[in-house]
C-alpha cells in the first residue's frame, strides 16, 4: 500500500534542463577524484601481486617425483580448472552480473583452487620451503582474484579505500547522532555524515547502518530547517556507505555547498539489500521486503528525526546500477513520495536472469507481483504524472575497449575499473533508457537521456552524479550558485 505523506502539488517552479553530462574521459573531476592513495587500479602494485602469485605457484608445484608430476600436478590443474567452471557457473546461474567477467577473474579463480590443491596434494612429498611456498601461494591467488574483480567493477580505487572498508572505519566528516545538538548554530565548512539505525516500520527488512548526510545549512539557526532529501541507492554488490566510499563524492559536494553558502539537500545513503551480495532489486519478495523499507522506514525517520520536507517535490532518487533501476521504480511507483530520479546505467526493469529467472528469484514465481515492479507496466496503469522528471545516463563503451583479456585501465585512469568494457553490453541495459524515458513521456514524466562514454564503474557513477548534482538541487526547490 502507498504511504501518503503530503497531498499531490503543482510541479515546482520551472528549473534549467539537466546538464549535458561530461564524458567521463574528458571530466577533470572524473580524472583527479581517485589518485588520492595508493592504487589498486593499475600501476605497479596489482601487476606486482598477480606476479607474484604466479611465481610463487609455479615454485610450489615444483619439478618434483615422477608420480607428481605424472598424477599430482594433472590433479592440482584439474581441480583448478573445476573450480573456475563451478564459480562462473554460479555467478550465471544466480544472474549475479550482466557484464559478462573477464577472463583473468576466471583464471585467477582456477589459480586459486589449484594452489589448495598443491597444498594438500602435495604436502607430504614437498621440501619444508615448498611447503611455505604451497601456503602463501593460496593468499596471493585469492588476492589476484580480488584485484581482477575490483579492476573490473572499479569498487576500491585505492588500498586506504580497501582498508577503511575492511576494518569499517568511519567515513569522512563522520559524527554522530548525540554530537549534534552541540553542533546546532554553528557555522560550519563543510557538512556531517551520522549513521543511523531506522526501525523497519514493520517490513521486517534486515538491513545494515545507514548513513545521513546532513549539510552546513541544517546546522544554521536554534531549529533544523526543512530541507529536502535525495535517497541515495548504491550497485547490486553494496554496503550503505558505498556511494561515499567507492564512489567518493563527497568532495564533490562539499565543493558544491561551499559555492552555494552551504545549502544543499540531506543526502541519505540507505541499505537497499540487507548483506553485500544479496540482489533485492528494490522489490518486495524472497530475498526480503526492501521496497517497504525504502518507501516506509526511510521517509519517515529522515523527516521526524532531521527535519526534512515531506514534500514530495522536495525529494529526489539517485541510483547507480541496481540501483538506478530501483530509482526508476521508486519513482515511478511512488510520486506520492518523490518526483525527481536520476537512472544511472540502470536495467529496464528489476532483473535477475531473464524474465522467467527474475520471476522466480525475485517475486517466487509470482508473475503479478513482478507486473507490479515493472515500471513499464506501473507506468502504463498509472497513468498521467503530474510534477515527475528523471535524468538517465547511459554507457557507450571508450573508443579504446577491449575483448576478453585483462581489465587494466590507461595510466590516467579515466576508464577505472573496465567493466562493461569487453564489447558485450549489459543485456538489461540495451536501449533500457530509451524505453523507460519514451513510456515516461507518453504519461508526463519529464525525461533526459544522456550517453556518456565509460565504463560499468564507480568511477562513472560518481561523475554521472557530480555532473547532476546541480540539476537535481534545482528540482527539490533549492537554489544553485552560477556556473564559474
Amino acid at each position: 500500500m502507498p504511504v501518503l505523506r503530503a497531498p499531490l502539488a503543482a510541479p515546482a517552479n520551472p528549473v534549467p534542463p539537466p546538464p549535458q553530462l561530461p564524458s567521463a574521459d574528458l571530466n577533470p573531476n572524473y580524472q583527479n577524484t581517485f589518485h588520492h592513495g595508493l592504487s589498486v587500479l593499475h600501476g605497479w602494485l596489482p601487476s606486482t601481486i598477480e606476479l607474484m602469485a604466479v611465481a610463487v605457484l609455479i615454485a610450489a608445484i615444483g619439478w618434483r617425483r615422477r608420480r607428481w608430476r605424472l598424477v599430482g600436478v594433472p590433479v592440482c590443474v584439474a581441480s583448478g580448472i573445476a573450480g573456475a567452471v563451478a564459480a562462473r557457473a554460479y555467478v550465471n546461474d544466480q544472474g549475479l552480473a550482466s557484464d559478462p567477467a573477464p577472463l583473468l577473474l576466471w583464471v585467477y579463480v582456477g589459480a586459486t583452487g589449484a594452489a589448495i590443491a598443491v597444498a594438500v596434494l602435495g604436502w607430504r612429498s614437498a621440501r619444508w620451503w615448498r611447503r611455505g611456498m604451497s601456503i602463501l601461494a593460496i593468499p596471493l591467488a585469492l588476492l589476484s582474484t580480488g584485484i581482477v574483480l575490483d579492476q573490473w567493477v572499479g569498487y576500491y580505487p585505492t588500498v586506504q579505500s580497501a582498508w577503511s572498508a575492511l576494518t569499517a572505519g568511519p567515513l569522512p566528516q563522520q559524527t554522530d547522532l548525540d554530537a549534534l545538538p552541540a553542533l546546532r548554530g554553528t557555522n560550519l565548512s563543510s557538512g556531517k555524515i551520522v549513521p543511523v539505525r531506522i526501525l523497519d516500520a514493520g517490513s521486517g527488512f534486515p538491513h545494515r547502518t545507514e548513513y545521513v548526510y546532513l549539510p552546513p545549512a541544517w546546522f544554521a539557526g536554534p531549529t533544523p530547517p526543512a530541507l529536502p532529501v535525495v535517497m541515495m541507492i548504491g550497485g547490486e554488490f553494496n554496503t550503505p556507505a558505498d556511494w561515499v566510499r567507492s564512489g567518493q563524492i563527497m568532495p564533490a559536494v562539499d565543493k558544491f555547498t561551499a559555492a552555494n553558502s552551504g545549502r544543499a539537500p540531506i543526502l541519505v545513503f540507505v541499505d537497499s539489500s540487507g548483506s553485500f551480495n544479496n540482489d533485492t532489486e528494490c522489490v518486495n519478495g524472497p530475498r526480503g521486503d526492501a521496497a517497504d523499507h525504502l518507501t516506509r522506514a526511510v521517509p519517515g525517520y529522515v523527516e521526524s528525526r532531521f527535519g526534512a520536507s515531506a514534500d514530495p517535490a522536495q525529494w529526489a532518487v539517485v541510483g547507480w546500477s541496481m540501483g538506478g533501476t530501483c530509482a526508476v521504480d521508486l519513482a515511478v511507483m511512488h510520486p506520492e513520495l518523490m518526483r525527481t530520479f536520476v537512472d544511472i546505467a540502470g536495467d529496464i526493469g528489476p532483473a535477475s536472469g531473464t524474465r522467467e529467472q527474475t520471476i522466480a528469484r525475485l517475486f517466487g514465481g509470482d508473475a503479478d507481483q513482478w507486473a507490479a515492479f515493472d515500471p513499464l507496466t506501473v507506468m502504463a496503469e498509472h497513468g498521467p504524472y503530474t510534477g515527475t522528471a528523471g535524468l538517465f545516463d547511459d554507457l557507450t563503451p571508450p573508443p579504446h575497449a577491449r575483448t576478453g583479456g585483462h581489465p587494466r585501465p590507461p595510466a590516467d585512469d579515466s576508464s577505472a575499473g573496465l567493466g562493461g568494457h569487453d564489447g558485450v553490453p549489459d543485456t538489461g541495459e540495451v536501449g533500457a533508457a530509451e524505453q523507460l524515458c519514451k513510456q515516461g513521456r507518453e504519461v508526463g514524466i519529464d525525461c533526459t537521456i544522456h550517453t556518456t562514454q565509460g565504463g560499468h564503474t564507480w568511477q562513472f557513477a560518481s561523475a554521472a552524479f557530480t555532473a547532476s548534482f546541480p540539476w537535481i538541487v534545482a528540482r527539490v526547490g533549492l537554489p544553485v550558485p552560477d556556473a564559474p
